[in-house]
Parts: C-alpha cells; structure tokens; sequence
C-alpha cells in the first residue's frame, strides 16, 4: 500500500511538472510575442503576432489539460 501511495505521489508530481512547464511556455510566448510588440511598438504588431499568441494560449490551455491525467489511489 505504502508503495502504491509512493507511485502515485511521483506521478503526480512529474504531471504538475510537466503542466507547469508547458504553461511557462504558453506564458513566456504571449509575453514575448504579444505585450512586448504593444508595449515597445505597435506598429510592429501583424498577423505573427496573433498567430504566436493564439500558440501561447494553446499551450495554456494545453497545460490545463495535463493536469487531467492527475492520479488518485483509486483509479490508479
């Protein structure tokens, strides 16, 4: 049982690891392509500019998703 509890535990931390790492991704890419364009320039906003951000939104989004796969000793 011990063990069980143990597997679990490292899995679940390795899954919020891995969200969390995806959703810095999904972040750091809105920050670099959206606000930094709109904070610094806005003329130099264009059509890549949506399309990185719409990618760091899907990423956050993504990373919400990961956490689905978060264990529970009964349906392990």
């Amino acid at each position: 049982m011990a063990s069980l509890r143990r597997d679990v535990a490292i899995h679940n931390e390795r899954v919020k690891l891995f969200s969390g790492f995806v959703n810095a991704i999904g972040l750091g890419l809105i920050g670099f392509a959206v606000l930094r364009p709109l904070t610094v320039n806005l003329d130099e906003v264009s059509g890549l500019t949506v399309l990185w951000g719409v990618a760091g939104l899907f990423l956050h989004a993504i990373s919400h998703y990961i956490l689905v796969m978060l264990r529970t000793e009964d349906n392990t």
